[in-house]
């Protein structure tokens, strides 16, 4: 499946071939582990498919989102030191420089 194709479908066509094609994975994942399989690179096939229809759902999401923050990459608050920690540190780094 190449990705203009992908990105002429709909969002929800989208995630409907990738329930199929997991589905789809899932079962010849669970034969080749009792039989050989007559094409065994269909299944790396399907994981670059799977791969492929979910980068442009998620472009599709992005696109759609324009000019707000994705949730995932908020902004981590920085750790700050408290002041214990911090002479505890610099105590432990006198003891092991006294030790030497």
């Amino acid at each position: 499946m190449r990705p203009d194709e992908i990105r002429e479908m709909s969002s929800t066509d989208i995630a409907a071939r990738v329930k199929e094609l997991e589905e789809e994975r899932f079962r010849l994942q669970f034969r080749s582990a009792t039989e050989p399989l007559e094409d065994p690179l269909r299944l790396r096939v399907i994981r670059k498919d799977i791969a492929r229809l979910k980068t442009v759902l998620r472009e599709q999401q992005l696109k759609g989102t324009e000019g707000a923050a994705p949730a995932t990459v908020a902004a981590k608050p920085a750790k700050k030191t408290t002041a214990k920690r911090a002479a505890s540190k610099s105590a432990a780094k006198k003891s092991t420089r006294a030790a030497r």
